[in-house]
């Protein structure tokens, strides 16, 4: 028997301003953006920032959370591996981390951009501490349309795939080749798709016996499914994962980011805006999704989210819990591709229905 969709879920989000941005450096002149949270084993906060150089060099930063701000400690991953490394125009590097902790394997999971020679691919890094990190390579999508593809993250514990199988899974989002297009001239092109055919969210499968065999197995998906399409209200152009999924009573609740064109007043093109909303996943079987955002809770509105590298783009991608037991969360993310921000999002009830335009 399948769970009750959820018809709502209250929330409400407190915008808390900037909390990170560049310092000027030549490792952050175009900006710190994206970042993935963790607590230390002991209860320290970290960040890992995506620091971008001149020329869009992305490397991935950690920054511990002090009583006076964030001090930058040194970098978690910077380009090495010949699949982090491009030589034509347009940047590369580790990009947009998420950072889960996985306790049946006792380590750290991180889920990156990995932007290199074939484009952008995800790629997974682990680690024991949440500070030293080892790349275990790029995830093997073989047999299942395997290209451009990004925004990974982890869930924290084994579910059961559609199949049923036991498995650790994770976000992703296969792209378009349509992106190389003139932001104006893909629109059309876009929505002329059926909602399913366009970027949209899925969760990738991995056996947990063959991980605990082998972590390397980690790499190795062998089933993908369809989760979040570009149907509905907002998110037509195409969404994709956001925070890391935390436990509550109705299951796994994430943040995910969804992409619609802007118009003026007169029609004219104004470009793309990034939003964000609430997805809720079934706890044991997440391909059941039992509740999605019908609006946005959050829009690009303050200045800095408006203006910036990418303008009107809000992108949520590291959370964190304020207390064990509490429905309260630190939300961080990126504004307009050039800084961090912080929002406090406190989750109020949810009611059950026997039909909800949420689900997938």
């Amino acid at each position: 028997m399948e769970p009750q969709p959820i018809v709502s879920l209250k929330s409400r989000v407190e915008r808390l301003g900037v909390t990170l941005e560049s310092d000027g450096s030549e490792y952050e002149i175009e900006g710190v953006l994206n970042p993935a949270t963790a607590r230390t084993r002991d209860g320290r906060l970290l960040m890992y920032p995506r620091a971008v150089a001149h020329g869009n060099v992305s490397r991935i930063e950690i920054a511990e959370a002090t009583d006076l701000g964030w001090k930058r400690i040194g970098f978690a991953l910077e380009p090495s591996e010949p699949y982090e490394f491009r030589t034509v125009p347009g940047g590369y590097g580790c990009e947009d981390p998420r950072v889960t902790f996985v306790p049946l394997l006792d380590a750290y999971v991180m889920v990156y951009t990995a932007f290199g020679p074939s484009g952008p691919r995800v790629a997974i890094a682990l680690s024991s501490d949440a500070y030293t990190w080892e790349r275990l390579g790029l995830v093997d999508f073989s047999g299942l349309d395997a290209g451009d593809d990004k925004d990974g993250v982890f869930f924290p514990e084994p579910v059961i795939s559609p199949e049923g199988v036991r498995s650790f899974a994770f976000y992703h989002r296969p792209m378009d080749y349509v992106y190389l297009v003139d932001s104006r001239a893909r629109v059309p092109l876009i929505l002329a798709k059926l909602p399913h055919e366009r970027e949209c969210t899925r969760i990738a499968y991995v056996p947990v016996e063959a991980v605990l065999r082998d972590r390397n197995s980690l790499l190795r998906v062998t089933e993908s499914v369809l989760v979040l399409d570009a149907s509905g209200s907002w998110g037509r152009i195409k969404n994709g994962a956001g925070t890391p999924p935390v436990r509550i009573d109705e299951g796994w609740l994430s943040l995910f980011h969804g992409v619609d064109a802007m118009y003026g007043r007169n029609g004219e093109f104004k470009g793309m805006r990034y939003s964000a909303g609430i997805v809720v996943h079934d706890l044991e079987r997440p391909h059941i999704v039992r509740y999605r955002s019908p609006k946005p809770i959050l829009l690009p509105e303050m200045g800095e989210e408006r203006h910036g590298i990418v303008p009107h783009v809000v992108f949520p991608t590291g959370i964190d819990q304020r207390s064990p037991h509490g429905r309260d969360y630190d939300v961080y993310y990126g504004m307009a591709d050039s800084r961090i921000g912080r929002l406090r999002m406190q989750l109020g009830a949810s009611q059950l229905g026997a039909a909800a335009e949420s689900a997938a």
